[in-house]
C-alpha cells in the first residue's frame, strides 16, 4: 500500500478533477505489476498495473493493492471493477473508500457479491492525506484551499509603495523558494489574487520556472479597476475575473458576476466547485488572505519567512496557529499549517 501511495503521488497536478491513485499487484509475496493514474482522461491506475504484467495468468492468484476504491461507473474510461472481475483477481486491498457518491462503497459491495475478498482501511490516514484535494471537493463541496505568502523577519509582506508604476516589490526570498512556489502552482487547479496585488505587482501567475500545467487564474475585481493590459489578461492562460459588474470577456478571459454583499468568498467557491476546480491556491495580499482566514476558509497554509527586515510596511496576515511542519529551504524558513476540525485562532 505504501508503494501505491508513492505511485499515486506522481500524478499530482495532472489528473484533477480525478483522484490520485496508484495500484500494485502482488503474487506470492512479489510485486509483478504496478501503475498509476498518469493524466486526466487516460487509463486509471488499475488498468496500467494490470497491463504492466508480463504473465496475465498470474492475476487469478494475486492481490491488488490500491489507495482508493476502484471506480464502478462509466466516465471517460470503463469501470475498473469490471477489469478486476474480468481478470479474476481474488483479493483487493483498499486504502480509502471513495467519497465520490458515484462510487462511495458501491465498488466494494459489487466485488464482494462476486466473491472477491475485499479489505479496506490499510494506511487509510495516509491515503486520505494524499487525496486531501479530492476528499475536500466531494465532502465539503468546494475546492481545497491553500494559502501562501512570504513575510519578513519583522512580519511584513511588502514595503509601502506610493507609486505603483515605478516601485516594484522587494524580493524577500531567493530563487530556490520562488521555483518551489512555481512547482506548487503546477500541482493546483487554480490560483487567486485580489485587485491590489494585481495592480501593484502585475503578476503572471504561471509556472515559468517549472514544468507542467498552468493553473486557472482567478482574479477578484469587484469594480473592474484592473486594465486588460495587465499580464493576467494576456490570453495565454484561462482566467476568471469575479466582479460585481457585467462585462463581456474574450478568449481565455471570463468575467463572472457574483454578489459581493453576501458571502462573496462562498459565492466564488461555489462557482469554482461547479466548474470542477478541485483546489485553489490563494497568493493575494493580506486583505484577501485575511478574508479567507477570518471565515475559516482554508485547509493548508504555507508561509515563507525570509532573512529580511523592512522596519515598516504592509503587515502580514494575522495567523495565530502553530505549524505542523517547518524547515529551512533556500534562504528562508518554510512553515506548513494544516487546518484541523474545530481549529480556532489559538496556538
Amino acid at each position: 500500500m505504501a508503494r501505491s501511495l508513492d505511485l499515486a503521488r506522481l500524478g499530482l497536478g495532472r489528473v484533477a478533477p480525478n483522484p490520485l491513485v496508484g495500484a500494485v499487484i502482488v503474487h506470492q509475496g512479489r510485486i509483478i505489476g504496478e501503475g498509476y493514474h498518469m493524466i486526466y482522461g487516460g487509463p486509471h491506475a488499475e488498468v496500467n498495473a494490470i497491463n504492466s504484467i508480463q504473465d496475465p495468468s498470474l492475476l487469478s492468484g494475486s492481490t491488488l493493492y490500491v489507495n482508493l476504491e476502484p471506480c464502478n461507473h462509466h466516465g471517460l474510461t470503463p469501470p475498473c471493477t469490471d477489469l478486476i472481475l474480468e481478470n479474476s483477481i481474488p483479493r483487493v486491498v483498499i486504502g480509502q473508500i471513495d467519497p465520490n457518491p458515484l462510487v462511495g462503497g458501491k465498488s466494494v459491495d459489487r466485488l464482494k457479491k462476486r466473491g472477491v475478498d475485499v479489505q479496506f482501511g490499510l494506511l487509510e490516514d495516509e491515503a486520505r492525506e494524499l487525496n486531501c484535494r479530492f476528499n475536500t471537493f466531494h465532502q465539503e463541496k468546494r475546492p481545497f484551499i491553500l494559502l501562501k505568502w512570504t513575510q519578513t523577519l519583522d512580519g511584513f509582506v511588502d514595503t509601502i509603495r506610493k507609486n505603483d508604476d515605478l516601485e516594484k516589490p522587494i524580493w524577500i526570498t531567493d530563487e530556490h523558494c520562488r521555483r518551489m512556489v512555481h512547482k506548487w502552482r503546477a500541482e493546483e487547479s487554480s490560483i487567486m489574487v485580489g485587485t491590489e496585488t494585481a495592480l501593484k505587482d502585475n503578476p503572471s501567475l504561471n509556472i515559468r520556472s517549472w514544468t507542467g500545467k498552468n493553473p486557472l487564474r482567478v482574479v477578484v475585481d469587484q469594480h473592474l479597476r484592473l486594465p486588460e493590459s495587465l499580464n493576467l489578461f494576456d490570453g495565454s492562460i484561462p482566467t476568471c475575473v469575479y466582479t460585481a459588474e457585467d462585462h463581456v470577456g474574450r478568449e481565455n478571459l471570463k468575467y463572472i458576476s457574483v454578489d459581493f454583499n453576501n458571502n462573496v468568498l462562498l459565492n466564488i467557491l461555489d462557482d469554482l466547485y461547479r466548474r470542477s476546480i478541485q483546489s485553489l491556491m490563494v497568493e493575494g495580499g493580506p486583505k484577501l488572505l485575511n478574508s479567507f482566514i477570518e471565515k475559516g476558509l482554508w485547509d493548508e497554509a504555507r508561509v515563507f519567512t525570509g532573512p529580511v527586515s523592512f522596519g515598516r510596511g504592509v503587515i502580514a496576515p494575522a495567523f495565530a496557529f502553530a505549524p505542523d511542519k517547518q524547515m529551512e529551504t533556500g534562504n528562508s524558513r518554510l512553515e506548513i499549517f494544516r487546518k484541523k476540525l474545530g481549529l480556532t485562532n489559538d496556538k
